[in-house]
């Protein structure tokens, strides 16, 4: 306690503080990023900072206290944005192996403000959800929280409502792994989140919606079905599960298992039903419930949003949280940990680039003499081979549209590609132990993770069943259901809708283009790093102590180790040796000039005062010419100088506050002193006088005066008493008067005081303001010639791009030619295609054909093969006859007899 901040060690919310304060001061947007591996505290650091400003952004005024958009359900807004945290969490938060509650999304979470620092709203956006552990999770893991609270007896009658029993084993989809947490209560955490609920304001249907849905995609899990002897057609095994799950989604489970195993399909023009194999049911049930999840998340988002737009508070600033999943090193690395790892690696970069390259470019643009350091943590290698052309994911993204691709010709093309060829892309290792074998293995800044590709085309292209989609679609008695998909357009829709139209109506959904998944989550982090850049950024770096999740455990070599791959430790080696503290010369002065009032008072620009102050400094020993930079428009300081001149000012002003003090005192002193002066004087007049009365009262001549002295007055009295009634009577009309008038000057001087109060509070408004607009001029002053520098930079390079863009003009005209050419071919191909299946289908039909017309040959041969045994028979009968008739002895001659015969 009493100690300053630069004095205790960093805290969460002193990173908080500064940042919400840079907010308000320099009416500038600030971000907060909260990295580090999995398990390392993102997701529960993240919440302690949404708190601290839901806490310092608190309105304290009755529209402070009103409800955001919820309905009669509902809290404060400061307690609707805590309280999103629990309903997220359960689900989209899961078990792994390093982290009981890990995030298994990223959240922009942006707290918005008014221009006074009031709480004005949030909103969320989320990346890269994980939607295969909805229906596989790894040893050690569990799918997502929301599954087994349902489970766990919070309400039993909400259980039976969703056609559940109490056995969790039973639901393959939730329970390929864990069942439980250690010191995790999953019936506690239920009545958490429905508490959340109804703060957030949700409806009783929705949230019923959300639990049905949820129960739904585990009824999937058990739907079963079977493949059909001798034939390419999978069949239901059993439609129980299907109509529990038909229940909870609204739908006719026979419906559903038809479009499930026998999709249509186009096929020209007309739309039939295509009989599934077993594989391909199982792979489209996996990939609806992974849809249906994932859609349900976005809705959930989607409303919380709706939850936190106040809209009464105008919004002007806000702060974003970013937490997402941190870096991951598994034993089994897929197409999730490819996506992950890849955005942790842009965030690194966006780092260092802050951290390292802007700092010390701006050494350079403001004049200071600074050596170029070059730290070695440059990440756009490794980001460029898996993000630009030919690289891992566009890569990815073309095979996804070549025929007959599977995810080994992929390897194959990424090993000739790229191995031997980039440093780092590298050969896996042979897996050790109980390791999952990998095809590939690329270097990040965290270390060499092994990726096995199986899958990767699936899990890119996420094909999904549009006939059992258009079921759903049409169901009953699940809103939301229908909700989450009414902005999903099927083919047949797309194509009835184009018809319907002439081939010009809206297209919308995922029919209107080929979308894979990495152009999806390519688009949001494009927009996500956009939004950074657009900020003033802080960082949080968590670090994981152990791996063993145990508390007051630090492995030092881990530590260490993260430490150094994620730039904290080149961050103190820079913040050493620059200047990490910066001023503009019009803020330095208003704060810092009372430390040499003279010299500042009388220096010609704020610029020219700065100087005299840090002379001043110099002079006095409290600063060192190697301690700080003059610039262009600022004055840079190393770390901590700022910190020992707030000391001294304080100090300065200590002193000036005890010589006021002391003078107030003194002020204090000599007016009490004078009063008790003036007091004495006046007592000893009375003294006096009491003093001579009681000397008089004995004397008889004055006794004799005081008999005589109303007689005097007596011819008179009654004359006095005329006169002075007169003048009462005037007196008393003249008050009437006054009153009159002073009733009249009291209004008026109300009007005045209130008025002179009014101009008083404009007066003091625009000179706080002419302050503000005095800094900013000269903050826009130093930034135009800054500008005018770089406008004259930009306008040699305008100069080099325009010839290069006249070369990429005719280069885009030729990739234009060959994108023609190229989509030309594709439409041959498609038209190819269609063609190629008429073939087929009428090739199978003859084949059946003629496998009809080989039968009848086959017994036509038969028949002749037994009509030839039986003339051969005859034919030996007659030549015995012949040869015991006739006697002949010659073949020949029997042979012509028995010709002749017949």
């Amino acid at each position: 306690m009493g100690k300053r901040r630069n004095e205790m060690p960093p805290h969460l919310f002193a990173t908080s503080d500064e940042a919400y304060r840079n907010m308000v001061q320099d009416r500038e947007n600030q971000s907060m990023l909260i990295t580090g591996e999995s398990g390392a505290g993102k997701t529960e650091n993240t919440k302690k900072v949404i708190s601290y400003f839901a806490i310092v952004g608190a309105t304290q005024n009755a529209a402070g206290k009103e409800k955001a958009s919820g309905g009669a359900k509902g809290g404060t807004l400061e307690e609707q944005i805590v309280q999103t945290n629990p309903v997220l969490e359960a689900f989209g938060n899961a078990k792994t192996v390093r982290n009981n509650n890990s995030s298994r999304f990223g959240k922009f979470i942006r707290v918005h403000f008014s221009g006074s620092g009031k709480l004005a709203g949030g909103d969320i956006e989320h990346y890269l959800l994980e939607k295969s552990r909805v229906v596989r999770q790894a040893q050690g893991e569990r799918s997502y929280h929301i599954f087994y609270q349902i489970m766990s007896g919070f309400d039993p009658k909400l259980r039976e409502k969703l056609q559940l029993t109490n056995d969790l084993k039973y639901y393959h989809f939730v329970s390929q792994a864990e069942l439980t947490i250690e010191g995790v209560n999953d019936k506690e955490e239920m009545g958490l989140t429905q508490e959340a609920f109804d703060i957030m304001g949700f409806e009783d249907w929705e949230t019923e919606c959300l639990y049905k849905n949820a129960a739904g995609m585990m009824h999937m899990g058990e739907m079963k079905f079977k493949q059909r002897p001798r034939e390419e057609q999978a069949e239901a095994d059993g439609d129980e599960d299907a109509k529990n799950a038909g229940i909870c989604f609204g739908v006719d489970a026979e419906a559903f298992l038809k479009a499930l195993t026998k999709p249509r399909v186009r096929v020209g023009t007309e739309w039939v039903n295509k009989g599934q194999n077993l594989e391909q049911v199982s792979w489209a049930v996996s990939g609806l419930a992974k849809a249906i999840y994932a859609r349900m998340f976005h809705w959930l988002i989607k409303r919380c949003n709706k939850t936190l737009d106040a809209k009464a508070m105008e919004r002007k600033y806000f702060i974003g949280v970013l937490d997402i999943a941190g870096f991951e090193i598994f034993d089994f690395n897929s197409f999730e940990q490819l996506w992950i790892n890849f955005v942790n690696e842009k965030l690194q970069q966006f780092f260092n680039h802050h951290m390292f390259v802007l700092e010390q470019e701006e050494y350079k643009r403001e004049g200071i003499q600074w050596t170029f350091i070059d730290f070695g943590l440059d990440l756009q290698s490794c980001i460029e081979l898996i993000e630009k052309p030919l690289g891992i994911i566009s890569m990815l993204d073309e095979e996804c549209i070549v025929p007959k691709a599977t995810d080994m010709t992929y390897v194959q093309k990424l090993n000739d590609q790229h191995l031997g060829k980039h440093p780092n892309f590298q050969k896996p290792r042979p897996p050790k132990g109980k390791q999952a074998e990998a095809h590939f293995a690329i270097a990040h800044y965290a270390g060499i993770v092994r990726y096995n590709a199986t899958n990767f085309l699936e899990k890119n292209k996420d094909p999904l069943n549009d006939t059992a989609v258009a079921v759903l679609k049409n169901g009953s008695g699940n809103q939301l259901m229908l909700d989450i998909w009414e902005d999903y357009q099927t083919q047949e829709e797309a194509a009835l809708a184009a018809k319907d139209g002439g081939g010009g109506g809206k297209k919308k959904g995922k029919s209107s283009s080929f979308m894979t998944v990495s152009m999806i989550y390519r688009e949001s982090l494009n927009n996500l790093m956009h939004m950074l850049h657009q900020t003033h950024p802080h960082f949080i770096r968590c670090i994981i102590p152990n791996e063993k999740k145990q508390s007051g455990v630090i492995d030092s070599a881990l530590v260490l180790n993260q430490l150094t791959c994620n730039g904290v430790l080149e961050g103190i080696r820079i913040c050493r040796k620059g200047f990490p503290n910066r001023m503009l010369y019009p803020d330095f002065k208003h704060r810092y000039s009372i430390l040499a009032a003279a010299a500042a008072k009388s220096a010609s620009d704020e610029k020219a005062a700065s100087v005299a102050v840090t002379d001043a400094l110099c002079s006095e020993g409290n600063l060192k010419d190697e301690e700080f930079k003059i610039g262009i428009t600022k004055i840079f300081f190393k770390a901590g100088i700022l910190a020992r001149l707030e000391d001294i000012r304080d100090e300065k002003l200590s002193a000036i506050m005890t010589g006021f003090q002391t003078r107030i005192r003194s002020y204090l002193a000599q007016t009490d002193v004078k009063r008790r002066h003036e007091q004495r004087a006046g007592l000893l007049i009375v003294q006096r006088n009491v003093r001579s009365w009681l000397q008089l009262r004995t004397w008889e001549w004055f006794k004799l005066y005081g008999k005589v002295k109303p007689m005097l007055r007596a011819g008179k009295e009654q004359e006095e008493m005329d006169a002075l009634t007169v003048k009462i009577k005037e007196l008393e009309d003249n008050l009437t008067k006054e009153e009159g008038t002073r009733k009249e000057l009291e209004s008026q001087l109300a009007k005045l005081v209130e008025e002179k109060n009014e101009l008083f509070q404009r007066l003091q408004n625009e000179e706080s303001g002419k302050s503000d607009y005095e800094a900013r001029l000269t903050k826009l002053q130093a930034q135009k010639s800054d500008m005018d520098k770089q406008l004259n930079e930009l306008n040699e390079r305008l100069a080099d791009q325009e010839d290069r863009n006249s070369d990429l003009g005719r280069a885009k005209k030729k990739a234009e030619q060959e994108i023609d050419n190229l989509k030309k071919n594709v439409s041959d191909l498609e038209l190819s295609l269609r063609k190629a299946e008429t073939e087929k289908q009428n090739r199978e039909h003859n084949i059946r054909s003629l496998q009809d017309e080989m039968g009848a040959q086959d017994e036509t041969v038969a028949k002749l093969n037994k009509e030839k045994k039986h003339q051969e028979e005859v034919r030996s009968k007659f030549v015995d006859d012949g040869e015991r008739e006739n006697g002949f002895s010659d073949p020949a001659a029997m042979t012509f007899l028995i010709t002749q015969k017949y």
